[in-house]
């Protein structure tokens, strides 16, 4: 039963252990580099990164679930789309993309509501 859950999701953790390397990467790069960025800046960067490395750990579990592609890429939709947008803004300076944050922080609502079904 076990090996049947973790096979038909072994594609989202594969892809969390790609996206956690990314996250602790670019959590090292906010904690270090971000020195001439504004305390804003820096606390959105913060932002994205915690629920980068959040939602990374959820996708370890989404094998478990009983709708795992549906979960795993609702939640890999709305991280790009919620830490994305706010990495890209961190990092930019340009807010252009911020009103597509909240449709992505919606969407990671779904994703963990969709865990439950």
């Amino acid at each position: 039963m076990v090996n049947h859950l973790v096979h038909v999701g072994h594609l989202f953790v594969r892809i969390a252990g790609i996206s956690g390397a990314l996250a602790v990467g670019l959590g090292a790069y906010g904690a270090h580099g971000l020195k001439n960025r504004t305390d804003k800046e820096r606390e959105v960067f913060m932002t994205a990164n915690r629920y980068h490395m959040l939602h990374t750990l959820a996708l370890m579990a989404v094998p478990l679930t009983n709708h795992p592609n549906m979960v795993g890429v609702t939640m890999l939709i709305g991280m790009l789309g919620f830490c994305g947008t706010c990495y890209y803004s961190a990092l930019s300076g340009d807010t252009s993309l911020n009103r597509f944050t909240p449709y992505g922080g919606v969407t990671l609502m779904i994703a963990w509501a969709l865990m439950a079904l």
